[in-house]
């Protein structure tokens, strides 16, 4: 058996990520015990006393928090352990992850691109190294053209509530934005219902980018631009990565990082004259 742990098994890219994860798994003989810690480092802790207990052969993990000394522990003294789309900052665990600074300025260089100078960004959990990369790129982007003085980043959670509650304030506030960039799918949608519960539409009123991709983004209307993560490849990557260490039975330093990429639909309006 192996042990997963996701920080929300609600949200739909971790969901397509575990898939991916359990199958793979599955094809080479294993089965997958799933936690979600909820975004608690206590139910985190919980989750890996568990696991341990259980004596898992490895550990894949989508870690919360930014304090990787447990993980760190038990890989060095126990269980293999590799991390999955959320690294450490400073950490020699293996992970396997996207370039989430490049999906950030692609994604509001493209928003640039079409003439958007007030870009607001809600972002999620701040503690996430994803998340810091990626406002990271949204702020460099903005610099590069002189434009950071219109720099707006609010919101700490990757949810629909955080989605919602910050873009009604963001199109309650003067000036407001012409742009937004949000940091997950689960942003998205809260942004989505805000702004069309306000009467506004997309992208004749107000442009969406959002990080993450899902097939369900082509069915809203307008389909939606956002930055794609090559889910399937780092789940797979994630669990080869795993496989070795147990079969070698050698902790391994691997650390990869994938390129994210940027789909253009129609949710920004280019201002341009």
């Amino acid at each position: 058996t192996i042990g997963l742990i996701l920080p929300s098994v609600a949200n739909p890219y971790f969901a397509d990520l575990s898939s991916v994860i359990i199958s793979e798994a599955h094809r080479n003989g294993y089965t997958t015990i799933v936690t979600d810690s909820m975004e608690s480092e206590d139910n985190q802790k919980a989750n890996i006393a568990m696991l341990v207990s259980r004596r898992v052969d490895g550990i894949i993990a989508a870690p919360c928090g930014d304090n990787p000394a447990l993980l760190e522990e038990i890989n060095k003294t126990n269980i293999p352990v590799i991390l999955v789309d959320r690294p450490f900052k400073d950490s020699h665990l293996p992970h396997v992850t996207t370039n989430n600074y490049t999906g950030g300025f692609d994604a509001t260089n493209h928003m640039i691109r079409n003439g958007h100078k007030r870009i607001a960004c809600i972002q999620g959990v701040k503690t996430s190294v994803p998340n810091r990369k990626r406002v990271a790129g949204y702020m460099d982007a903005l610099k590069r053209v002189g434009l950071e003085e219109n720099a707006v980043v609010v919101g700490n959670e990757f949810s629909l509530q955080n989605g919602y509650l910050e873009t009604k304030l963001l199109l309650n506030s003067k000036p407001a934005p012409t742009a937004i960039f949000t940091l997950s799918n689960t942003i998205g949608l809260g942004a989505i219902k805000a702004i069309r519960e306000a009467g506004l539409r997309i992208p004749e009123d107000i442009s969406l980018v959002v990080f993450d991709n899902n097939i369900y983004m082509d069915y809203l209307i307008p389909p939606i631009t956002r930055v794609s993560q090559p889910v399937e490849e780092m789940a797979k990557l994630a669990v080869k990565l795993l496989f070795e260490s147990i079969e070698s039975d050698k902790r391994l330093s691997t650390q990869i990082e994938l390129a994210p990429e940027l789909i253009a639909r129609d949710s920004v309006m280019n201002l341009l004259p």
